[in-house]
């Protein structure tokens, strides 16, 4: 059974006919040539399909389309509409990427991430619940741990959150 769906795609209003078991990830990628989120294990354990939806970071291989209609969906293209995102600039100022794949998801994670801290949201590894979170190395590894990179950035990708969390990464 097919449903229209209304989603805002990168600040763009966009209407699509989508199969009612189709992924929000299928949807961008196949039906709506969004080619910025990228399709790794399609089991929701790479992290290469991140991206906002109503400013919260999702896996949307992992998301049913369908249930987001109305919905907003930000990836990382959307978040360099107006120019390179403080987290993209620190990711490029830090070398976090190699192949590339990855960093898509990465950033929007690390978008989403640096905003649950500064909302005081705590990770497994937060120390003081009551405070809000230090992003020191091992706060920024648990919060990224969704994302895998398969050329072994990690510990440049971990300077490049740390990076943009001081400057304010959130945006």
């Amino acid at each position: 059974m097919d449903a229209e769906i209304e989603l805002t795609v990168d600040g763009r209003r966009r209407r699509v006919s989508v199969d009612t078991r189709t992924t929000l990830l299928d949807a961008l990628r196949q039906r709506l040539a969004v080619a910025s989120p990228k399709k790794g294990c399609d089991h929701g354990q790479c992290g290469a399909c991140t991206v906002l939806l109503d400013g919260r970071r999702v896996l949307s291989c992992l998301t049913l389309a369908v249930a987001q209609d109305g919905a907003e969906v930000t990836t990382a293209d959307g978040l360099a509409a107006e120019g390179p995102h403080p987290v993209q600039r620190a990711f490029l100022d830090h070398d976090a990427f190699q192949c590339g794949f990855c960093t898509p998801g990465q950033v929007c994670s690390a978008v989403g991430a640096l905003d649950e801290a500064a909302r005081g949201w705590p990770s497994a590894v937060t120390t003081d619940v009551a405070a809000e979170p230090e992003l020191d190395r091992a706060e920024i590894a648990e919060r990224m741990s969704g994302n895998l990179c398969r050329c072994g950035a990690y510990a440049r990708i971990v300077d490049a959150v740390q990076a943009a969390g001081r400057d304010g990464g959130a945006r």
